[in-house]
């Protein structure tokens, strides 16, 4: 199918949002808000797009999306998550932050932390951290995801058993109404989990956006996590079993700290 230009529009603020509304797109575009629901209706039709209800975000399932569009996508939310994450985050404490534009963002909030040991497989990170000159730096080793500087592998686990971190501070590319933590690479789920059996604490920072999508490798549940760092208030349901599980969740306020 041939894609028009409004449509291609549609598919470049799908991807910086994350998710777009029939009502918000019509006032954009200045057209009526039916036909704004057939451009959505073709552009599902062609796998580009997934609708839900009042719109369309990007498909999920199997595939990321791409690293430079995970950049910049909920930017400011993710500075927000991040800036409260990292007023709970001490000095002189080990730590481990793992791949994700999120937990990048927490890093760039300890660039004035004092007396920390860091390990990460993620490259970002570690680039992140080595302008503190009070912050010790190990990147583990790995097999190299060039889109986005992860370290993934047998490798990369076996490195992190060799450490009993003070706390890890994860991400995730998705999460389940019933609590399940998501990814999308197995090998990336395979260390993930290594990092959180080898943490005392755990903290988990995570967008809104996670609750929209959905990806087919589980990591753990929001039962094994101490604390879970948002933008927005959870699900009633979720949230009620989130204060059965005795996880705490910290809601961000919309602007950064």
């Amino acid at each position: 199918m041939a894609i028009s230009f409004r449509q291609n529009e549609i598919l470049e603020i799908a991807r910086r949002e994350g998710r777009v509304t029939v009502e918000g797109l019509a006032a954009h575009f200045g057209v009526t808000q039916q036909t704004i629901r057939r451009d959505l209706g073709e552009l599902g039709d062609a796998g580009r797009l997934e609708r839900v209800h009042g719109g369309a975000m990007l498909p999920s399932g199997t595939t990321n999306i791409g690293y430079e569009d995970r950049r910049v996508l909920h930017e400011q939310e993710k500075a927000s998550i991040a800036a409260v994450c990292a007023e709970e985050i001490p000095e002189d404490i080990s730590v481990f932050l793992n791949l994700g534009t999120s937990t990048e963002a927490v890093a760039r909030r300890l660039i004035h932390h004092r007396n920390l040991l860091v390990v990460t497989n993620n490259i970002n990170v570690a680039n992140i951290l080595a302008v503190n000159p009070d912050c010790q730096v190990i990147v583990t080793g790995g097999t190299l995801r060039r889109s986005d500087g992860g370290l993934v592998g047998d490798l990369a686990s076996q490195t992190i058993m060799q450490f009993k971190f003070d706390l890890a501070v994860v991400g995730c590319s998705a999460i389940d109404l019933d609590g399940d933590i998501l990814d999308f690479d197995i090998q990336e789920v395979n260390v993930s989990k290594s990092i959180l059996r080898q943490a005392r604490k755990t903290f988990l920072v995570a967008d809104h956006s996670k609750f929209q999508r959905t990806a087919p490798g589980r990591i753990a549940s929001l039962s094994e996590i101490d604390s879970f760092f948002t933008d927005k208030s959870l699900e009633p349901g979720l949230g009620a079993l989130c204060r059965e599980w005795g996880t705490r969740v910290v809601v961000a306020d919309a602007e950064p700290v």
